[in-house]
């Protein structure tokens, strides 16, 4: 049975600012996905380990503290490490365009930019995540 894509945000680090992490969390919500929001101020260990116990199928880390070259690459190596690599790891916030392509490289799906609308945050989601294992938003009330 299919069921609403699931999605972690976390802020990763010592970054405290979490209102961008917010809004996308609500925008996904008012796209029919479930969210999960783990605050501020998590480990990389603490994200992976609740990716894994909530089963979602995204994670969103949200990073304005210029450590994301650091920080990123390590969630998705834990992830990996953790047989969990299935896991769809996307960023956003604020990240030089020059560091894209590096964090591309290192497996992340996306980087979203600040003030990057939610409605494309959500359609990239619901595009990355296989059709088998959710329902389209519209049906998932």
């Amino acid at each position: 049975m299919s069921r609403k894509i699931r999605v972690l945000m976390a802020k990763v680090g010592l970054d405290g600012h979490d209102v961008g992490a917010r809004v996308v969390a609500r925008g996904l919500l008012e796209a029919g996905m479930e969210v999960i929001y783990t605050g501020i101020r998590r480990t990389p260990e603490q994200i992976v380990r609740t990716a894994i116990d909530e089963d979602v199928d995204v994670v969103g880390i949200s990073i304005l503290s210029g450590a994301h070259n650091v920080l990123i690459p390590k969630v998705r190596q834990l992830l990996v490490e953790a047989g969990a690599d299935d896991i769809i790891l996307v960023a956003g916030g604020v990240i030089p365009q020059e560091d894209i392509p590096a964090l591309l490289d290192a497996g992340v799906a996306k980087v979203f930019l600040s003030g990057t609308p939610i409605a494309e945050i959500a359609d990239f989601i619901a595009a990355a995540v296989p059709l088998s294992q959710h329902i389209p938003a519209e049906d998932a009330s």
